[in-house]
């Protein structure tokens, strides 16, 4: 399977992971997660939660079973709604990410905006596409071309 960046868009398989003590929060966390997924064409193979933040990351048992998921191939990365689910600062986070990503997967916080869209993109691309493949479809010759 290829790999695919947290940036990237496609059909890549996602495991949801959040920790809090309140269900409302869990269930928002995993939504905010989902919609972050879903903006990116990723396939959610699941979604797991522990209910207790305090204790360490390596005795979660939701964790724990996060991360057999992806060495085992079945997901290629982790999201979570925020950084607090999983670490206690930034760098902590970062560390937790190149852990992950030196086992071949990502781990996204779904904070971060979607890719950015605008109205014209689409036909940018076409007149891009028909430019380099040699096509011109307007009336007019395309600029440089003989008459």
């Amino acid at each position: 399977m290829p790999k695919s960046s947290p940036g990237g868009i496609g059909h890549v398989p996602v495991a949801i992971y959040s920790c809090a003590f309140e269900s409302t929060a869990v269930r928002e966390a995993e939504h905010r997660a989902r919609r972050y997924a879903d903006a990116r064409h990723w396939h959610v193979a699941g979604a797991w939660s522990d209910d207790n933040p305090c204790v360490p990351l390596d005795v979660r048992p939701a964790w724990a079973a996060v991360t057999s998921t992806l060495s085992s191939g079945l997901v290629r990365g982790i999201i979570v709604a925020g950084i607090s689910h999983l670490a206690d600062d930034a760098a902590q986070f970062a560390a937790l990410g190149v852990l992950i990503r030196d086992r071949g997967g990502f781990l996204a916080e779904a904070t971060s905006p979607p890719p950015r869209r605008t109205a014209g993109r689409q036909e940018r691309r076409r007149v891009l596409l028909e430019a380099s493949s040699g096509w011109w479809l307007w009336k007019d010759p395309a600029p440089g071309a003989a008459s």
